[in-house]
């Protein structure tokens, strides 16, 4: 039986489901067997970052009774992926309570199982976080994110899951930007990676390819990286910037 891992956020646009993605990919490139899960039936995205939109068949059938779950698997960048499907014909048919015996089935399948659930504490997103025996919390360094994701972290342990951090997403280090130490007392759980705003994770949204594949050397490519290197106990530096020319000058003629 494999591992099952919740990606939950308590609002939408902390970049849960980018960071379900990448850190998905991140996984596989250390050689593991991963398969993500779009869960959040109503208002899916993860086809849409991995460019695999309009699929046959979807976890929208699956849970519509219509298909097995085998037929809504898709491999794609090293990770096996069930998109949930975007079509309101595909969501008007799905149960959501078909989903819990999907997630169960799937675990059993491979080594690392990642749900992204979805935003807030509805129905679904409960089941989301009911299924995975641990949860990741995606927040952004702001009051309003650290409230709901608070929420979201008392809810997930009290259906049994094991909170294993949070990560803290799209972080511009500005001083009004709620430091690390003060989410841990709030939240009363750990940092386990700080990912950096970073243009190249939208430049690679754009074209369907998660960016730890097109841009691995980008501040948050290997931000995500090294978040997969400590889940799954491998090891990975991150690289230094290289200096610019003027900063190699400076270092020459003030000796800084």
């Amino acid at each position: 039986m494999g591992t099952s891992i919740t990606i939950a956020a308590g609002k939408g646009g902390t970049g849960k489901t980018t960071i379900c993605a990448n850190l998905g990919v991140a996984m596989a490139k250390f050689g593991r067997d991963v398969l993500i899960l779009d869960a959040d039936i109503e208002m899916a995205n993860l086809e849409l970052i991995f460019g695999i939109e309009g699929m046959k068949t979807t976890l929208h059938d699956v849970l519509a009774g219509e298909a097995d779950i085998e037929d809504a698997i898709y491999e794609v960048h090293g990770v096996k992926v069930v998109p949930a499907g975007i079509s309101l014909e595909g969501l008007k048919k799905a149960d959501p309570n078909r989903l819990e015996e999907v997630l169960q089935h799937l675990v059993k399948e491979v080594e690392y199982l990642l749900i992204d659930a979805p935003a807030g504490l509805g129905r679904s997103a409960v089941i989301a976080l009911a299924a995975g025996l641990n949860t990741i919390l995606v927040l952004q360094p702001e009051i309003s994110s650290m409230s709901d994701g608070l929420k979201t972290k008392i809810v997930a342990e009290k259906l049994g899951s094991n909170v294993l951090g949070a990560v803290i997403n799209r972080v511009t280090y500005d001083p009004t930007e709620i430091q690390i130490r003060e989410i841990e007392t709030i939240l009363d759980t750990k940092v386990l990676a700080v990912i950096p705003e970073d243009p190249e994770v939208r430049r690679s949204a754009a074209f369907g390819v998660p960016v730890v594949l097109r841009s691995p050397k980008s501040p948050a490519s290997q931000a995500i990286m090294k978040l997969a290197a400590d889940l799954i106990g491998e090891k990975y530096e991150i690289e230094k910037p290289k200096k610019t020319f003027l900063e190699r000058l400076l270092k020459i003629f003030v000796g800084r």
